[in-house]
């Protein structure tokens, strides 16, 4: 299971790079590619790696490190996937698209998200204590406000306006809710990013993807990737992230142990409170 933005830390990576041999070479390919890279992830503090054109290409490269340390150690995975950006990560992972590609995919994500993100003033929240239901209703009250992450029972992000943010803040706490405001860069997996997804499916267009050794499961449907990736991948950054619905339908296929490839636990403690037949687990803190 590969995290997304705002997974990302200071110095993530940095143990492995000085232990695995695998994860050197996946933080090496990168630097070749956009020079900083290593930097960034080792010794950037968070102002610059929340910035969304560093934490994708840094998030994925730590992602894909951790994922190779742990395929070192002998570990193979029945199936895959990851969160927003970490899907990408996920794909890499899988074979369907080289690590360098993956690499060069998510450096043209990470630009298109935050030039879109800068064009419309918008921001995230996570609603807690309130059902999947009663969070879209709550949407619906609202012409910019968009369930965006129906992450676990209980807890769903939200995307919205600035300014319709904080009306729909208060209809929330009226509900008996609570929202907590996220360290995001823009109204992500929601009808702002649009226009970054038409540009991105362009940029698709431009490589090879292969089916995926094994399952990979999608953000957009919580289902595996069909043999042609370009269209959900390209759809998945304005569409919403079914994470609980995919964890539960992992766990309708029989998997039960989950182990969180990247840096901080974030998916181990939604996977923790979806079920309790899933055991969630890291290699590397």
């Amino acid at each position: 299971m590969f995290p997304g933005q705002g997974s990302q830390r200071p110095g993530m990576g940095r143990a492995l790079y000085e232990t695995s041999a695998a994860a050197r070479a996946v933080f090496d390919m990168a630097e070749d590619i956009r020079p900083g890279t290593i930097a960034q992830c080792f010794d950037g503090g968070m102002d610059e790696l929340t910035l969304t054109d560093n934490a994708q290409p840094c998030l994925y490269c730590a992602d894909l490190a951790y994922a190779a340390a742990i395929g070192e150690s002998g570990t193979t995975p029945d199936a895959l996937a990851g969160f927003s950006l970490g899907e990408l990560a996920a794909l890499a992972f899988s074979g369907a698209v080289s690590y360098s590609d993956g690499f060069k995919l998510v450096c043209a994500r990470g630009e298109l998200m935050r030039a879109a993100a800068d064009s419309r003033a918008a921001a995230m929240v996570a609603i807690l204590r309130l059902g999947d239901g009663d969070v879209a209703k709550l949407c619906g009250e609202f012409d910019d406000v968009y369930a965006v992450n129906f992450n676990c029972p209980g807890q769903v992000v939200v995307a919205g306006g600035e300014a319709s943010l904080e009306a729909f803040k208060a209809r929330v706490k009226d509900s008996g809710g609570r929202a907590m405001p996220l360290a995001t860069g823009g109204g992500f997996h929601s009808p702002f990013m649009a226009g970054a997804s038409e540009a991105f499916k362009d940029v698709l267009r431009t490589y090879s993807i292969s089916e995926p050794s094994v399952p990979v499961y999608a953000n957009a449907t919580a289902l595996p990737y069909a043999a042609d990736a370009s269209d959900t991948l390209a759809r998945q950054i304005q569409s919403p992230v079914l994470w609980h619905r995919t964890v539960e339908n992992m766990l309708q296929a029989g998997i039960v142990t989950f182990i969180e490839a990247g840096p901080g636990k974030t998916l181990s403690g939604l996977i923790s409170r979806i079920s309790q037949r899933a055991r969630a687990i890291k290699y590397f803190d």
